[in-house]
């Protein structure tokens, strides 16, 4: 979906070379979160209603509880689904929002270095940050923060970089 979205604001001759999201493990510990506040509340309402309210329409409260936990998984998964970084051979994009969508991207161009963040845990499950610094003082993407794959995204955006500054200098 968010793919396609992309591929109709490319130019005529910009193909994509490499796509990526961010790592599942991030969806999954905000799922959890919301679960764990979701068991919290439900402790304390079943407490309230056996000590101070025992008469209160608690299934109601209950009923609340589990809505916003799994509503916010499910729009959790969704932004995960949608939210994309996109590597073509003129710019990297990075492509975020479910209903509403903000695109931006920096042109390899103007690219000066690359910077790849990983902790432990992001080497062991291979995500990390790759932090992108252009020569351009305009916005663009500054980071791809937690996505799968930060070494081989840094490699590729490295090559297409190269590629693209052979065809600039043969075309002078």
């Amino acid at each position: 979906m968010s793919i396609e979205y992309v591929r109709r604001q490319l130019g005529g001759a910009e193909e994509i070379l490499f796509t990526e999201r961010h790592h599942w493990v991030f969806f999954v510990t905000q799922m959890i979160k919301w679960i764990l506040v979701a068991a919290v509340v439900v402790v304390l309402v079943v407490l309230l209603r056996v000590w101070w309210l025992p008469d209160a329409g608690w299934l109601w409260w209950l009923l609340l509880v589990f809505l916003v936990p799994a509503v916010r998984v499910v729009w959790g998964f969704l932004s995960w689904r949608v939210n994309i970084y996109v590597l073509t051979n003129r710019r990297v994009i990075e492509s975020t929002g479910v209903l509403s969508k903000r695109v931006a991207d920096s042109s390899l161009e103007k690219l000066t270095d690359i910077v790849l963040k990983q902790s432990i845990p992001g080497r062991v499950l291979d995500y990390g940050d790759v932090i992108v610094l252009t020569a351009s003082a305009a916005v663009g993407i500054s980071g791809l923060k937690q996505i799968r794959h930060p070494a081989e995204f840094k490699r590729r955006m490295l090559d297409a970089k190269e590629r693209l500054e052979r065809e600039l200098g043969a075309s002078d």
